[in-house]
Formats: C-alpha cells, structure tokens, sequence
C-alpha cells in the first residue's frame, strides 16, 4: 500500500462502530467502546431550537473550520473540565489525525478570541464528534449547527454523538440501538465526504441548508 492511501490505524476502529476513549486525562490506557445505543444527529431532519436558530441569525460569532485546531484540542482536554477523559495517548492520536486530514475543529471566535467549538474526526461520509466546548454562550452550539450544514453540503450521511445527553438531545440528537447505528454508518461509508476547504457560511445560510436537507 502505498503512502498515499495508507490511512490511520485509528479510523479502523470507526470504520468498525467503536471508537476509543479513557477514563481521565491521566489514565495510562485507552480503552474502545461500542455502546448499545449511540447519539446521532440526523442530518436528514435535524432540528434546531428556537433561541439558537435567532442566534444563528444575528451571527454573532466567526465561525472557521481548521484555523486553530490544537487551541480547540487543548480547550477540550482541559483536565479540570468536568468529565475530562482526553488523555496524553488520544492527544497524540487526534494531533496524527488531523495532520493526516482525518480530524477536523470547527471553531467560534469573536473579537479574534476563540471562544468555542468543536472537533471530530472524518471518515468517508461520516462524521464521529468527539468534544466540544464553550466559553462563551451559544458559541458551541453555533458551531455544532454549522458544522451539520457544511457535512450536508459535504455530502455525508452520518454525524455521530457517540453518547446521547440531555443538552444533545436539545440540539436534535437521537438515540439508536447498536444494529441501526451500524447500517447507517455502513451506508455513510459507501459515500465520500467532503470537508475539507468548504466556505464559510452565514447563520442565515446554515439554517437554509439544513432546511432544505430535512
């Protein structure tokens, strides 16, 4: 094989319906997981709330793909964040991966500060969140909607959650049993994704795309 299609070791294990995690940012081992019922976002009918479709609106944040991609690393591994679970060895592989174009941030700044976002990691037409953060209100919330139309315009079928929470479940998460999951992953990765370079978009364009997705 040659290097130019040689991909990471890791994305075998997403390609798989398990992804890898740890118990604290300074456990010694990284352990896969593969829930009996995963999160998703379905692209297809996703729906937005209210507040955060005004706030798309009013674009109050810049919203950039892969402009500072450690600083949005480094905010979701902070070890004092509650639940932190990111630790030196996941470092080090979502850094491989982004090198290698497989891992992407999305990002929302304002006044030229970063002030929230998000990153995951890209595999054919699906993608696999992994974190997300925000110091200032909305901001992640913004970037997780931009990031669904930029995938739908992408062309891909899949945004993984991995676990579904309450705050998850507000911004259109749903719940799937493992067999499910697994046939629209497979669907996900017959197609090709496309991410990488994709123009910024307006709130008002984000909500039009995923509109006319559902």
């Amino acid at each position: 094989m040659s290097p130019a299609t040689r991909r990471h070791p890791a994305l075998d294990f997403y390609a798989r319906g398990v992804f890898p995690m740890a118990d604290s940012p300074t456990a010694p081992e990284v352990f896969l997981v593969e829930p009996e019922f995963r999160g998703v976002f379905p692209l297809d009918r996703l729906q937005l709330p209210r507040r955060l479709q005004r706030t798309l609106r009013q674009d109050t944040f810049e919203v950039r793909i892969n402009s500072d991609f450690e600083a949005v690393l480094a905010a979701c591994a902070d070890p004092a964040r509650p639940g932190a679970w990111i630790n030196p060895a996941l470092l080090g592989m979502y850094r491989s991966l982004h090198a290698e174009g497989a891992a992407h941030s999305v990002e929302a700044w304002r006044g030229g500060r970063l002030v929230g976002g998000l990153f995951g990691v890209s595999l054919r037409g699906a993608f696999f969140g992994e974190s997300m953060f925000s110091f200032e209100t909305d901001a992640s919330k913004v970037a997780l909607a931009h990031l669904a139309a930029q995938l739908i315009r992408g062309g891909y079928r899949l945004l993984d959650a991995q676990f579904i929470t309450d705050h998850l479940a507000s911004l259109g998460a749903e719940e799937i049993p493992r067999d499910v999951y697994l046939e629209r992953l497979a669907v996900a990765l017959e197609v090709e994704g496309r991410l990488t370079g994709a123009a910024p978009l307006s709130g008002a364009a984000v909500l039009q795309v995923i509109n006319q997705a559902s």
